[in-house]
């Protein structure tokens, strides 16, 4: 399964964005999709993540009560990103995993990155 963010953009702080990644066939109900992202000269980091079959989410602490993570019927995964702070500024990637992680390593497929850039 490929994956394809797309979204991002330049947006003042306390504004809003959605991401959207649009997988190429059918996500499995055993997979875990998750959004991570990476400003410069820093490590990835978790930001979401959403189990396909129940749609239970959990979401890192910095972007809790903001950001919400959500699918549709088939292949596609979205995050809302709502009241946005300069430090939200990164590349934002999508993953296919099937464990409930907050660790990269544990997605097999990844997005190529959608660039989110928060002006105060």
């Amino acid at each position: 399964v490929q994956l394809q963010a797309s979204g991002g953009g330049l947006v003042q702080a306390g504004g809003s964005l959605r991401l959207s990644c649009a997988a190429s066939g059918r996500i499995y109900s055993s997979a875990v999709m998750a959004w991570f992202r990476q400003a410069p000269g820093k490590e990835r980091e978790f930001v979401a993540l959403i189990r396909w079959s129940t749609g239970r989410s959990s979401y890192a602490g910095s972007v809790k009560g903001r950001f919400t993570i959500s699918k549709d019927t088939y292949s596609t995964v979205t995050l809302q990103m709502n009241s946005l702070k300069s430090e939200d500024t990164a590349v934002y990637y999508c993953a296919r995993g099937t464990q409930w992680s907050e660790i990269p390593s544990e997605y097999a497929s990844w997005g190529q990155g959608t660039q989110v850039t928060v002006s105060s």
